[in-house]
């Protein structure tokens, strides 16, 4: 939601700003940002590409409640845009985020994580002064945003493809027909066992975190916790199962044993045992 927001602020401002005087800038950039609330000058400093002083200054002229001085600048006074000031930067910053279409295949960004923090200082160091939020200002109005990977390129389609997934179609709806089990089996991630660093947080007494080894390597010949997750088509439910033989076909037919002795015989009465 937040990216939204910020995107939605930079097409705004976009269109908005050329047609305000400086005070009206600042008034429109202040009352954005008061409705924002925390963090909100940083956001629309950064959207509208002004400094965050500016935000400020309107802000405090719309709390003051005094009546307009009038004063405006001539045209042409001020710090410029980015844009103006710096013709080459916007190509620039595409030359990085885009090196196959637009840029040397060779960019120094090219196997790199690609944050507004790394683009910045290569940007900076090709001698065009930016910060962080700038370049995340001016991607979002350049119409990038940040996105996961799709998976949809596959590799070689085999030509009797469809006729599998037919048959397992069509087994599927015979066994379902009859009362039979349908279970769909498959490995999860696993997990080195010990005492190591987890992400995410819990909650702990202040002051007493839970103590995890200094380092993430795992020992030599370390454990590993192997989810094996059962999944019953008709009932719509799972069921996982969790080993340390490793992932091998005889874990995967012992799951399949104890999640039948565990629920499935149950759920399926008339089927006879395994």
């Amino acid at each position: 939601m937040a990216e939204e927001t910020e995107a939605v602020l930079v097409e705004t401002f976009t269109k908005l700003v050329p047609h305000l005087d400086e005070r009206q800038r600042r008034l429109v950039l202040g009352a954005v940002a008061r409705v924002l609330g925390h963090g909100g000058i940083r956001v629309v400093a950064g959207a509208a590409q002004v400094a965050e002083s500016t935000v400020s200054r309107g802000i405090r002229e719309l709390d003051s409640g005094q009546e307009p001085s009038g004063g405006v600048r001539t045209a042409g006074a001020g710090r410029k845009r980015l844009r103006e000031s710096d013709p080459g930067l916007v190509p620039a910053l595409l030359a990085l985020v885009e090196p196959d279409q637009r840029g040397d295949p060779e960019s120094p960004l090219r196997w790199t994580v690609k944050s507004t923090r790394n683009l910045a200082a290569e940007l900076t160091r090709q001698g065009h002064r930016i910060g962080p939020d700038t370049v995340a200002a001016l991607l979002k109005a350049e119409g990038f945003s940040l996105q996961g990977t799709s998976r949809t390129t596959e590799g070689a389609r085999h030509p009797d493809r469809d006729a599998q997934f037919h048959y397992i179609n069509d087994r599927v709806k015979e066994f379902t027909a009859a009362g039979q089990p349908i279970v769909s089996v498959d490995t999860k991630k696993k997990e080195v066992l010990g005492n190591y660093a987890v992400a995410g947080q819990e909650w702990q007494r202040s002051g007493q975190p839970v103590r995890a080894r200094a380092h993430d390597f795992p020992e030599k010949d370390a454990q590993k916790a192997v989810p094996y997750g059962v999944y019953d088509l008709n009932a719509d439910a799972g069921w996982v199962s969790v080993g340390c033989d490793g992932d091998t076909a005889a874990f995967a037919v012992a799951t399949l044993r104890r999640w039948w002795h565990g629920e499935g015989q149950g759920r399926y009465p008339a089927r006879p045992g395994c």
